[in-house]
């Protein structure tokens, strides 16, 4: 762009942990090699205690000194939701970015949304990751509702979300972009070298798991796949690397019950950034069971560090993952994801599936993504 511009994201960032944080900040990061001035707005009060499943909120790692981050928003507090939205409709930023994900955030960030556009001059484009939730609730469809008419566009990361949005708004601009690379948790390292960092046997195959736990992600489906006997007696194990956000007791009562203990490395806490590039990259290839997928981030964390993929035939996995080329897309049925891993063992697939990684993922630029935010922003001023 030729205007430096003001720019405000609003959402998940430091001092919070998990994905939306990492993508938010990355996005930050390219708007600012773009020569636009960046601040997000992100969460003192993300979720209640009692609405959080997991450990804790919070990050680790050192604050990242590069970034205008401000904690301002109380995601419960409708005082605050007004306090915020009449600052920046103050502050008129000319593009505010919000990153959409679950019904309960609706009413505080359509609420910020509509007070800030009120000046009449800042444009309001939402990323959608989700806008009908993996875990339905009731009120689901109300409440994002409710968001949808507080801005002027979106972005969606998955074709399946868009066609979920065109039930809620068929006027607004809205582009199908898909998720870019996570390409900030380091460099690839060689997999003898991340398998001695994480106190591997440096002879054994490694699948992975990697990410919060939740039931829709199948993780379920891919422990039975393991005790498939023709599976379970290859030199193989899996690692399963993040953190419950779910009744852990079923998944360890079919490790239990299979005989599993041997062939299941569970890691159980949230993984920081710093350690991510060991799991991928001493792995063979990334393992997504999934029972209900929009986008994924793992996907694009795996096509940083040129890791195969297995995954199933669920909503946007699988415009991203071409079957046979990068690795397979398989049924969500637990023989089906024990025979893609025996197929890619037996047939000596990783080095080709490298190969043909290196150049899919060449797609799936922070370029393409600020081009298709700012088509949206310019249909957004001219409608």
């Amino acid at each position: 762009m030729e205007n430096r511009r003001k720019i405000v994201i609003i959402g998940s960032a430091y001092p919070l942990r998990g994905g939306l944080a990492t993508y938010n900040e990355r996005l930050a990061r390219a708007f600012q090699q773009n020569g636009d001035e960046v601040i997000i707005e992100t969460f003192k009060l993300q979720y209640p205690k009692i609405l959080f499943p997991g450990k804790t909120q919070y990050s680790s790692d050192t604050k990242p000194e590069d970034l205008n981050i401000r904690v301002t928003i109380n995601s419960i507090n409708p005082l605050n939701w007004i306090k915020v939205g009449f600052k920046l409709k103050k502050y008129k930023p000319d593009l505010v970015i919000i990153k959409f994900w679950i019904p309960f955030m609706a009413p505080c960030l359509g609420t910020i949304a509509r007070i800030t556009r009120s000046n009449k001059y800042s444009k309001i484009i939402s990323i959608i990751d989700n806008i009908i939730p993996h875990e339905k609730r009731l009120g689901d469809r109300m409440l994002a509702n409710y968001f949808v008419k507080s801005v002027n566009g979106f972005i969606t990361m998955s074709k399946s979300v868009l066609g979920d949005l065109d039930t809620f708004d068929k006027n607004k601009p809205k582009l199908y972009c898909p998720h870019p690379l996570y390409d900030n948790f380091g460099e690839i390292i060689p997999k003898n070298i991340a398998k001695k960092k994480l106190h591997l046997d440096e002879k054994t195959n490694y699948i992975l798991f990697f990410g919060f736990i939740r039931d829709y992600k199948g993780l379920d489906l891919l422990l039975k796949a393991m005790a498939e006997p023709s599976l379970n007696k290859l030199p193989v194990k899996l690692i399963v690397a993040g953190e419950f956000y779910t009744d852990s007791k079923p998944y360890f009562d079919i490790i239990k019950k299979n005989n599993l203990e041997d062939k299941v490395i569970m890691l159980n806490n949230f993984i920081p950034d710093s350690e991510v590039v060991n799991y991928f990259c001493a792995s063979d290839i990334i393992v997504q069971p999934y029972k209900d997928a929009t986008q994924s981030g793992v996907t694009q964390i795996a096509y940083h560090f040129n890791r195969p993929m297995i995954v199933t035939n669920v909503g946007g996995l699988t415009e991203i993952i071409p079957d046979g080329k990068v690795g397979y897309v398989v049924d969500c049925e637990p023989k089906k994801i024990s025979e893609a891993i025996i197929k890619f063992y037996k047939k000596k697939k990783e080095q080709e599936f490298v190969k043909n990684v290196e150049i899919e993922k060449q797609k799936y630029s922070w370029d393409r993504m600020l081009e298709s935010i700012n088509f949206v922003f310019e249909k957004t001023k001219s409608s």
